[in-house]
């Protein structure tokens, strides 16, 4: 400045009492990557547009169907369609009911699966805030029949190449810290394997997020050979970036759905024939049931909603109810991996990034396909040959349904095997380099290094101070290195390099606590 005095006089230079501070980068952002009812919000279309929401009502307003106006019936955001087909003896697999004696599977139309619109109910349900969606298309046709029983649900219009580039969108945007493929599991063995390595890669490139996978069979597990779909998942996910992805097993039987949101339509294709002669096998038929069928069929004849005849149906027929209280159920199976990201959402808020997702419940969950006992989940969590650990879900008598586990992939990593140190870690590299950048182009002196010493340094011990870190001193919680001789050569120095080295000590879930008993023997006087 003073080579700008000319003037006599008072001059005033502000100088900066406080340097440049680290901001913390969120650390649980989701990506959703799936179909959606729609995409499209005033005349502008947001297929295949990552695109950022805050609400539950912002999805709405973006992705989803415009309310009708009363009193017409709402059109579904989600309508999945199943079937009941008759089995010569009680099946071993698979849902079913009995009704006049004969037993009925329920079996879905795979073309009408979906799992986006239910999974993003579940983040929210769960303590979900921010996200981004990126919506590859709209449903498309069903099939107009049931898949055979005991296959695997496979939807012919969730195809690989829309998800894959709904994940490559994602490049473009550094937010988001985990990825999400609910309808992944409606892929093929071989195509759901190709997109976990994909996502995989793309972390462990970007180094900014994480994946949360599902396991393909998790929905019907048998409780003696669920270990086959175990074994497929881990040959499928590869060898690459395993500490970037994680796992969560089996599905989890929700109340997302209410018993509103299945009836007559979502049954045969909307065969009501098919229906009737059903009812009408079943002991307890009515005039009353006819009449409400006759009416259906014919709905010009009465001005009854579809809503309006669904409550008369169930209230005149005990098998209808039944049958609709089975086929929600059904629909109501659905992947965990939306419900892990708001329980991890929701851990963040409250405790911290380092806090492991585990030993907590999971809002509107009430069931689970296979009850998976200690010895069960052994398989599961540590893995000797592959290492891929898969993270539980349990019930516990007396506590309910919990997530017990919070392993990466990596499994067999001393430094990786645990979810909240890899997320941690991100945390502390995002927010650091975020910071740094205010530093490009400054002179590569000493001075800058101090600054720079200095601003990860404050956000540290802010960390520490908070718990994030072990050590009962900053000083035995991390250090900072960064200069001449420390980090850097000379060369280093004339090449515009800068290297700043950061330790930290992070925590480390106890998974496994052990008591030691021994007896004391009393002495006598």
């Amino acid at each position: 400045m003073t080579a700008k005095l000319k003037t006599p006089g008072v001059y005033i230079q502000e100088v900066n009492a406080f340097p440049n501070s680290v901001v913390p980068v969120p650390t649980a952002v989701p990506a959703f990557v799936g179909y959606t009812p729609q995409a499209s919000l005033d005349g502008k279309t947001y297929f295949n547009v990552p695109t950022k929401i805050k609400s539950f009502a912002e999805f709405q307003s973006i992705f989803c169907y415009p309310d009708t106006p009363a009193p017409a019936t709402p059109k579904k955001q989600y309508h999945p369609e199943y079937y009941l087909v008759k089995q010569q003896q009680e099946p071993e697999i698979g849902s079913y009911i009995k009704i006049a004696g004969d037993f009925y599977a329920i079996l879905p139309d795979p073309n009408t699966m979906y799992y986006m619109y239910n999974s993003i109910r579940m983040f929210y349900e769960n303590g979900g805030g921010d996200a981004y969606i990126v919506s590859v298309g709209a449903y498309g046709s069903p099939s107009k029949k049931p898949m055979r029983l005991g296959d695997q649900i496979v939807n012919r219009n969730v195809r690989l190449n829309d998800l894959q580039n709904g994940i490559t969108l994602l490049k473009k945007e550094s937010e988001p810290t985990m990825y999400i493929c609910p309808e992944a599991t409606l892929l093929s063995v071989a195509n759901n394997g190709t997109l976990m390595q994909a996502m995989l890669l793309q972390n462990s490139e970007m180094e900014t997020a994480i994946s949360i996978f599902d396991v393909i069979g998790g929905n019907t597990p048998d409780s003696i050979l669920y270990t086959n779909g175990i074994n497929t998942f881990r040959n499928n996910t590869g060898v690459q970036g395993l500490s970037y992805g994680c796992a969560y097993y089996p599905f989890i039987g929700t109340t997302i759905m209410q018993q509103w949101d299945i009836d007559f339509t979502n049954l045969f294709g909307g065969d009501i024939k098919a229906l009737e002669s059903i009812l009408l096998a079943a002991s307890d038929t009515n005039d009353k049931t006819s009449e409400i069928l006759k009416i259906i069929q014919n709905p010009k004849d009465s001005d009854l909603t579809t809503a309006q005849l669904n409550d008369a149906l169930l209230n005149a027929s005990p098998t209808y109810s039944l049958i609709i209280r089975n086929v929600l159920a059904e629909a109501n199976m659905l992947p965990p991996s939306g419900a892990i990201a708001g329980v991890i959402t929701r851990t963040d808020n409250q405790e911290g990034v380092w806090k492991a997702p585990a030993n907590t419940s999971i809002v509107s969950v009430v069931s689970l396909p296979i009850k998976l006992s200690s010895q069960q989940q052994e398989g599961l969590n540590v893995d000797a040959v592959s290492g891929k650990s898969i993270n539980a879900i349990r019930v516990f008598n007396g506590i309910g349904i919990l997530i017990w586990g919070a392993r990466t992939l990596d499994g067999n990593s001393n430094e990786w095997k645990y979810l909240p140190v890899r997320r941690t870690l991100i945390f502390l590299e995002q927010s650091c380099k975020l910071a740094t950048q205010a530093y490009m182009f400054e002179a590569n002196d000493t001075n800058t290094w101090k600054a720079v010493k200095g601003i990860i340094n404050s956000f540290l011990v802010s960390i520490w101070r908070q718990g994030g870190f072990q050590g009962s001193k900053p000083e035995h919680a991390f250090f900072i290195k960064c200069g001449l001789g420390e980090t850097m050569t000379a060369q280093d120095i004339l090449n515009g390099v800068m290297i700043v080295q950061v330790g930290v000590a992070l925590l480390h879930p106890a998974e496994f606590i052990v008591f030691s008993f021994q007896q004391e023997m009393k002495i006598s006087n």
